[in-house]
């Protein structure tokens, strides 16, 4: 809008081109020289734009009252269907849309594309104009929509004018209401990436699980643009985790698909189901596995065995953490475990023999598709061994959250696959180094 306010005053007459530049200019002198001359008023540019536009839509109190002295049209539209009501909306000139009121401008007008007063108010955030609109002027509909079914608190929403929105909500608009895409005001807000608006939809009583004409949630929004905040602020207010859009995918199919690596955290801490399926068949994990997210595959397969371990047990999380803030997928770098990861680093990389690593991971009930997806990385005939040990670390983090000690379940799942040798081996360097603990020899 501000663009089409700009640029030079074409297919008009010289005089009429000046009288333009000094309107814009706000040159009352030049001005009435002009019209003194009867250079005509209502002469419009390549967009339709006469005089009076330019002044409303600067905000030039004294050219807005010489040109209706001089009988410019209060409601002349431009080529867009906005006028200068509009235009003094639009840009927050509330002195302007008073003057044009009182001059007889029609108050229940809109451009080509349904916007009303309270559209352009509402979307560049002019809550004073918004008051007087709703205060002063008579039989204004609130929740009137635009062409693409949008009220004024959407256009606030998907604009982040927090202000507009309070001013709305307090003045009893429909906060529930969809365009014609079925998004909500919350659907714009995700998109938008506004927390501080999400949050005010939220505590106004927006609906955070409403699906749009694809099915997806403004948490399916938050995390396909990948805003961390809002997923975290949707996950606090209650959305639903396993929602599916039009494709059948969840949020944490989203995620997958896009490596958001942050956002799967979140979800899989919050608690989701790694069973859902998309259309093509595909849980969250195969996504991660098929698109090559390494990173991500072993994050979800720790969830999942995180989940089993937890249903089986009542809860694993610290009764003074109820919210699981502490619980972690993501990779182990912790001082306190690098011995043991240099460790497993050897054992994967020199000792286990290729088809080992499933024998082990098969005995510590890692599942068919747990393998498969860490499988589906490929880096040649030596795979492997990073298979191998990405499956042990993913290991090592269940070791974590049951509290075993890993060096006698490590000692006993080697035994378990035949590899007494490699268990004894192993013992007997963890002794060593207890006795001299100073030295850093593994293996």
């Amino acid at each position: 809008m501000e663009e089409q306010l700009q640029g030079e005053a074409n297919d008009l007459l010289p005089l009429e081109r000046q009288l333009h530049e000094a309107t814009r200019r706000n040159d009352i002198r030049r001005m009435k020289e002009l019209i003194g001359r009867r250079v005509n008023i209502r002469a419009r540019n390549h967009v339709g734009r006469v005089a009076l536009h330019w002044a409303a839509g600067a905000g030039h109190e004294q050219a807005v009252r010489l040109l209706l002295e001089h009988e410019a049209a209060v409601d002349d539209e431009d080529a867009f269907g906005m006028n200068a009501l509009l235009l003094s909306a639009w840009f927050g000139h509330l002195r302007i849309l008073q003057i044009l009121v009182n001059s007889g401008a029609k108050i229940h007008c809109e451009n080509k594309d349904g916007l009303t007063l309270l559209h352009c108010a509402a979307q560049k955030g002019h809550v004073p104009v918004l008051a007087f609109i709703m205060e002063d002027l008579e039989d204004v509909a609130l929740d009137r929509a635009d062409k693409l079914g949008r009220t004024a608190f959407h256009r606030a929403a998907e604009h982040g004018q927090l202000d507009a929105l309070d001013f709305l909500v307090g003045s009893g608009c429909d906060h529930s209401v969809k365009d014609k895409k079925q998004q909500s005001s919350l659907h714009y807000a995700a998109l938008g990436g506004s927390e501080d608006v999400a949050r005010a939809l939220i505590h106004a009583g927006g609906c955070t699980n409403t699906a749009d004409y694809q099915g997806a949630s403004p948490m399916h929004l938050a995390v396909r643009y990948n805003f961390p905040i809002l997923v975290q602020l949707f996950i606090d207010a209650g959305s639903d985790l396993d929602a599916t859009d039009n494709r059948q995918q969840t949020p944490l199919h989203l995620a997958a698909e896009h490596a958001w690596q942050d956002i799967a955290e979140m979800l899989l801490v919050a608690g989701v189901n790694l069973n859902l399926r998309d259309k093509q068949g595909k849980t969250a994990l195969a996504v991660a596995a098929r698109s090559n997210h390494v990173s991500l595959v072993d994050m979800i397969i720790k969830a999942d065995r995180f989940y089993r371990w937890e249903k089986d047990h009542l809860s694993c999380r610290d009764p003074g953490d109820p919210s699981g803030k502490s619980l972690t997928f993501k990779q182990d770098h912790q001082q306190e475990t690098q011995q043991l990861r240099s460790v497993l680093w050897r054992l994967a990389s020199r000792y286990l023999q290729p088809h080992e690593w499933k024998k082990l991971a098969y005995c510590w009930e890692f599942t068919e598709a747990h393998v498969r997806a860490i499988e589906q990385q490929w880096t040649g005939t030596k795979s492997y061994r990073e298979h191998g040990h990405r499956m042990l670390l993913i290991w090592l983090h269940g070791m974590a959250t049951t509290s075993e000690n890993p060096s006698k379940v490590l000692f006993e799942g080697l035994v378990a696959i035949g590899r007494r040798d490699l268990a004894e081996s192993i013992r007997k360097k963890e002794n060593a180094d207890l006795s001299a603990p100073r030295r850093c020899t593994v293996m």
